[in-house]
């Protein structure tokens, strides 16, 4: 008899009763359904005009979401986050983890077979002036245990672990969105400092001409010296200030660098004004939000991993079964080991109880409800602040939109009034105090107008991340196509 036969006896002999067991093992604990959640028929905020509500199945807003600004810059930085970014390249790392751990807990569903095979000898010493001989033994044997799973409980260990890797897979695709945005409004404040660093520079030497043009009429007798001094204030002012703008630029530069996994030193943006507003976002009713976000899917599996806790808890009030069987072969030699005669088996199926474990078993079941309504809560709290923040996008988008006509006249006006009051200061009618303050407003106006812009796609990136991105719970993988069978 080989040792293959042995084992496949051991099998044969312990199946059947394995299957018999099986057949009456049924699933204690609750059934999980998932919680309802805090829900509004539509937004409060409307979205700026001219934007369009989408419907649930609009496909504008999908993947490459940052595609919507046409800005090639924007699009290949974007594509370096997935493959460069250190903390997506870790919650990559994690989901993996995650989904090894459902083989892990798979395992404790099939048998588990060991060996061990030894060899001993003995020699007894010399009585009479003769030996008493050598005994040798040799022995292969194989060992089954098996845990019936009578109350289902390691079927939801098998499940829980495969819920908590579409947790996992959910919380990388939400960080992915998360560096993803946080790529693109780094990059719309980048180039927004570089439309204030334009206009400084535009006013630093408009300052440098009125500044000549004090000190000229200065020289002729027709200005005071509080005059150039008020010009080289204005100047000098307006010079800190492109200093701080210098850095600011330089920072931003640095985080993008970092967001797409590289050192600053081999990242250089060139300087480039944004002019375009943000495009229209595809906004849709706030159901959709349930199965757009991520992070809500990510609260949701988590759920249904906790509610199999509690059946786990709950099985343990239960009797357990374990089976178990030896076979092998034992010989006094390696030429007889595999003889029939050598031929040893065992079989043996034995139940456990606990009797009394003073509240241990129901404290348990307790404590994993109230996990189980801690992360409902989390969920419902997740709902909410997507709610919120959406909401906080649409309103900011509206309003900014206003400020941007009102700011467009107040430049124009400004710049009028700058116009006017030079033309005066020249003709000796008004003194300098008048430009410097027309100067003010002016370059105040511009620079709000610079800033609106840039605050103004910073809040679409936001909206559009508030909203998903455009990924859908569909996307998650399967409980299937985990190993954790279910859905």
């Amino acid at each position: 008899m080989t040792a293959n036969h042995i084992l496949r006896t051991t099998f044969l002999l312990a199946a059947p009763a394995a299957a018999l067991l099986l057949s009456s093992c049924r699933t204690v604990g609750p059934t999980y359904q998932t919680p309802p959640a805090p829900m509004a028929p539509a937004f409060k905020e409307a979205p700026p005009d001219g934007w369009k509500e989408a419907t649930p199945s609009d496909a504008v807003l999908k993947g490459k979401w940052w595609e919507l600004y046409n800005d090639p810059e924007l699009n290949a930085l974007e594509e370096q986050v997935t493959i460069s970014n250190q903390n997506v390249l870790q919650a990559e790392a994690q989901f993996r983890q995650a989904r090894d751990s459902i083989r892990i807990a798979r395992s404790a569903l099939f048998p588990l077979v060991t060996t061990g095979p030894a060899v001993s000898t003995s020699r007894a010493g010399v009585v009479g002036g003769r030996a008493s001989g050598q005994d040798n033994s040799f022995s292969i044997p194989f060992d089954f245990s098996y845990q019936v799973d009578l109350w289902g409980s390691l079927h939801r260990g098998v499940r829980a672990a495969a819920e908590t890797a579409q947790a996992s897979a959910a919380t990388l695709e939400n960080m992915r969105l998360l560096y993803q945005s946080d790529l693109a409004v780094d990059y719309f404040m980048l180039h927004g400092t570089d439309g204030d660093i334009d206009l400084l520079e535009r006013t630093d030497t408009s300052y440098e001409e009125y500044l000549t043009l004090t000190k000229n009429r200065f020289t002729g007798g027709v200005a005071t010296g509080g005059d150039v001094a008020q010009a080289e204030t204005q100047l000098d002012t307006t010079k800190a200030q492109l200093i701080d703008l210098y850095v600011a630029r330089a920072q931003y530069e640095h985080a993008i660098a970092i967001l797409i996994g590289k050192p600053p030193a081999e990242l250089s943006i060139p300087r480039k004004l944004l002019s375009a507003p943000p495009p229209a976002v595809p906004v849709a009713v706030p159901s959709t939000l349930l199965e757009r976000r991520p992070d809500i899917a990510a609260a949701e599996r988590t759920m249904a991993s906790q509610n199999e806790q509690i059946g786990i808890a709950t099985a343990a009030l239960y009797p357990a079964l374990t089976l178990s069987a030896s076979a092998g072969l034992q010989g006094s030699s390696l030429l007889n080991l595999f003889s029939w005669p050598a031929r040893a088996f065992s079989a043996a199926a034995a139940g456990s109880q606990t009797l009394y474990d003073a509240g241990k078993r129901g404290a348990q079941i307790k404590l994993e409800q109230d996990a189980f309504d801690a992360t409902v809560a989390a969920y419902r709290q997740t709902v909410l602040s997507a709610f919120q923040q959406v909401e906080d996008n649409l309103s900011t988008l509206r309003i900014l939109q206003n400020e941007a006509i009102a700011l467009d006249q107040a430049v124009k006006a400004s710049v009028d009034s700058l116009t006017i009051s030079t033309a005066q200061y020249k003709a000796g009618t008004v003194n300098y105090l008048q430009v410097i303050t027309a100067q003010t407003f002016a370059l105040q106006n511009e620079r709000a107008a610079v800033d609106v812009l840039t605050r103004r796609l910073s809040s679409s990136v936001q909206l559009i991340e508030a909203l998903g991105g455009g990924w859908n719970a569909s996307l998650l993988p399967t409980q299937r196509d985990l190993g954790g069978g279910g859905r």
